[in-house]
């Protein structure tokens, strides 16, 4: 597979223009009160579907030809990356099937179903719900479309980090979490691309760190299980395009506990009043964790994923008490 380029994201940006609108980026001061630190938060949870998965999904589709458009969609999700493909086949008259695993967020399940999608639900997690898909794509003929490993996908993702560097150039550090690695393959390319001395930190939880343990070691490891509830980073795998290109783009990685996950999704409220799920959150969790480290600097944090269901928001604001 070819890594986008800055070309390339430019050519998404002018292909989605007329759906994706720049999301904020915004500095709060509560947050900036509680953290000590200089942080802005990029707030793609304010995209249609509430992350950043939309623009790539829109690039991609609006770049089938007709014959892979006649023979539909499928692809595997926990939500995020489903809900951007059922929106971009709906735009674009394209049958698509979403694959989820048994259990996967019901909110994020009628999103999906709601933007004309079908939801075929099964599997004890994101990776059984993919080899579930890939099988169905065998059959059928249908088009395959990968949560990571698309360059058109991560090529239309990566015009959010096109838009905090041409707001914020000065910016010291990009904090987003990782769960296929799309979101931070884009910050990495334009970073790189337009030569800033910008950081790019990855954030996982400790209980779904794949990539981190294979990004560390330089080995690519399976995890036995990713029992976190933060799903947008609920992975067992890395994936080859996302995992090359961060392998050596990538300036650090982070780890979460369940606890600190929850409490960015608990800061996220309190300080910015916005309802961020796990992996929405994590960024800010990660800001706290690396306070020292992060001190005198001015410091992004990608806010993607709004789609926190009704439970988990209980159980997450219940253990903050």
């Amino acid at each position: 597979m070819i890594e986008p380029t800055l070309a390339d994201v430019y050519a998404a940006r002018e292909r989605i223009r007329d759906v994706i609108r720049p999301t904020p980026l915004m500095r709060h001061a509560l947050l900036a009160q509680e953290t000590g630190l200089d942080v802005w938060v990029k707030h793609e949870n304010h995209n249609p579907t509430g992350a950043f998965k939309v623009r790539g999904g829109l690039n991609l589709v609006r770049s089938l030809a007709p014959e892979e458009r006649r023979r539909g969609v499928v692809t595997a999700s926990t939500g995020n990356h489903g809900q951007s493909i059922a929106l971009a086949t709906q735009l674009t008259g394209v049958a698509c099937t979403v694959f989820v695993p048994d259990g996967n967020n019901p909110e994020k399940n009628a999103a999906i179903r709601a933007l004309g999608a079908t939801v075929d639900e099964g599997g004890r997690d994101f990776d059984v719900a993919r080899e579930r898909c890939e099988a169905a794509a065998r059959e059928t003929g249908a088009r395959y479309v990968h949560s990571a490993n698309e360059p058109l996908l991560v090529a239309g993702v990566a015009t959010y980090a096109l838009e905090i560097f041409e707001e914020l150039p000065d910016v010291d550090a990009i904090i987003v979490a990782v769960g296929g690695g799309s979101g931070a393959c884009g910050n990495c390319i334009i970073r790189t691309a337009l030569g800033a001395a910008t950081r790019v930190v990855g954030v996982q939880a400790e209980k779904a760190d794949a990539f981190a343990r294979s990004f560390h070691s330089g080995t690519r490891v399976i995890g036995d299980s990713a029992d976190t509830f933060a799903e947008g980073m609920a992975t067992r795998v890395t994936f080859d395009l996302t995992f090359g290109l961060l392998q050596r783009e990538l300036d650090e990685v982070v780890l979460l506990s369940e606890d600190e996950l929850a409490g960015g999704v608990r800061l996220a409220l309190r300080a910015t009043h916005n309802l961020a799920e796990g992996a929405g959150a994590a960024s800010l969790a990660a800001a706290v964790k690396m306070n020292g480290a992060l001190a005198g600097k001015r410091v992004v944090c990608v806010m993607s994923g709004g789609n926190l269901d009704a439970a988990k928001l209980r159980r997450v604001l219940d253990t903050g008490r």
